[in-house]
């Protein structure tokens, strides 16, 4: 194959073997403008001189465009022409001025209607007329927009319709994975929200602040998660943990979990009791993920905080000058083994004290041991008299969170002060 377009090139063998460059350049992602770059990208290198992709609405119905022809008549289905936004383009950028004459329906909505690629030939500049062709980005009944396809000069052959056409099919094949999976996200972020946005009730002797940032690169959000069970005299139990995996399955064994928490923590044992306790329930049911666990009880009354992991990262506390400690804490095995083994360490706790609970998403970087990376955040300094929700804001800036691997979740926690009365 030959020159742009392979127009030189014949035979069966040739358009096979553009299809399979189509199959390797088009759907590399699952963001769907990259995928209309590459799709524009491939045809100019195949086909033609220009290219443009036109999408319509992600909030449109699936059933409102289909392949249906579309009609102006009283009677008809539609009453409105569709709406499409231009996302893409890749070639010659003169090419791409209207081409339709004043009054004319543009080719792009004819091919909506008629579901088949439209070839014409136009003369807009008064030179040389220019071939276009314009696929609809049809799959599994839905259509995604319109592919336009530019030629300066020469006609389009049919090899070159017959790429063109296949390489819009394959692009909008994953234009729908791309909605699809957009939508599942969506659905799992809304629950993981809605389950995170009311924690449980700290006790008012302390001050509190919760963030939850998910990632923008994982596939579906995960299952971090962080709570809150007021105890008596004074005392609150925090917690933050990490259900392994991704989706929907991590989000929901996140919220049993907590309530599985909620309950084991009303019987008032202490934090590494609580774990042996979520431990053995969990390996019982053998129907949860594993997940890891930290928990804190804090004691305002006595100044003191008592700690358990269950393979969770350990916090770090901020002292009222702003300097930050990473806690020594006894490492048990994650929540669901049945191992148990859990141990509590405890330490004062002063009402300057900033304590910060953090899922692994805060600190693992891919190129960058783990111990490193938590040094950096016991490196921060935060400047004298900080409150909790300015403390997780400078946390987050500081370790660049937005741009995060995986799912972040934080507590922050502080002893209020005691005014007399």
């Amino acid at each position: 194959m030959t020159g742009r377009g392979g127009e030189d090139a014949t035979g069966v063998g040739a358009s096979f073997a553009a299809m399979e460059d189509a199959v390797e350049a088009i759907g590399t992602t699952l963001d769907e403008r990259t995928t209309c770059e590459e799709l524009a990208e491939f045809v100019c290198r195949e086909v033609c001189d220009a290219a443009a992709v036109d999408l319509l609405p992600t909030d449109v119905p699936a059933a409102q465009y289909t392949h249906e022809p579309y009609t102006h008549e009283p009677d008809a289905r539609y009453t409105d022409e569709p709406d499409l936004t231009r996302v893409a383009t890749g070639g010659r950028d003169e090419l791409l001025t209207p081409w339709a004459a004043h009054g004319a329906r543009p080719l792009s909505i004819q091919a909506l209607d008629e579901g088949q690629p439209v070839t014409a030939s136009l003369d807009l500049s008064g030179t040389v007329p220019r071939q276009v062709m314009t696929v609809p980005l049809l799959a599994h009944g839905r259509l995604y927009g319109v592919l336009l396809a530019i030629r300066h000069g020469s006609a389009l052959s049919d090899r070159s319709t017959a790429v063109t056409h296949y390489a819009a099919r394959l692009a909008a094949v994953h234009l729908g994975h791309s909605r699809q999976h957009d939508a599942v996200r969506g659905t799992v972020l809304s629950l993981q929200r809605a389950l995170l946005a009311e924690p449980g009730r700290p006790h008012p002797n302390l001050d509190l602040a919760t963030r939850y940032l998910p990632s923008g690169g994982s596939v579906l959000v995960g299952g971090d998660w962080f709570e809150t069970v007021r105890l008596h005299f004074g005392r609150t139990l925090l917690a933050v943990g990490d259900v392994m995996g991704h989706g929907l399955d991590a989000a929901v064994d996140m919220n049993a979990y907590r309530s599985m928490l909620r309950y084991v923590a009303s019987t008032d044992l202490p934090p590494h009791r609580v774990l042996r306790r979520l431990d053995s329930a969990v390996a019982e049911d053998g129907v949860r993920r594993p997940a890891t666990c930290l928990l804190v009880q804090v004691d305002p009354t006595r100044g003191t905080a008592t700690l358990a992991s269950a393979g969770h990262l350990p916090p770090v506390v901020f002292a009222g000058d702003g300097s930050g400690e990473l806690l020594q804490v006894p490492v048990g095995p994650p929540l669901g083994t049945g191992v148990g083994g859990y141990e509590a360490a405890t330490r004062a706790l002063a009402p300057e004290d900033t304590l910060v609970m953090f899922t692994d998403g805060l600190v693992e970087r891919r190129d960058e041991d783990i111990d490193v990376s938590l040094a950096r955040l016991a490196g921060l300094r935060l400047p004298p008299g900080t409150g909790v929700d300015e403390a997780l804001d400078a946390v987050l800036v500081w370790l660049d969170a937005r741009h995060a691997e995986d799912d972040v979740a934080l507590l922050a926690a502080r002893i209020r002060r005691r005014h007399p009365s």
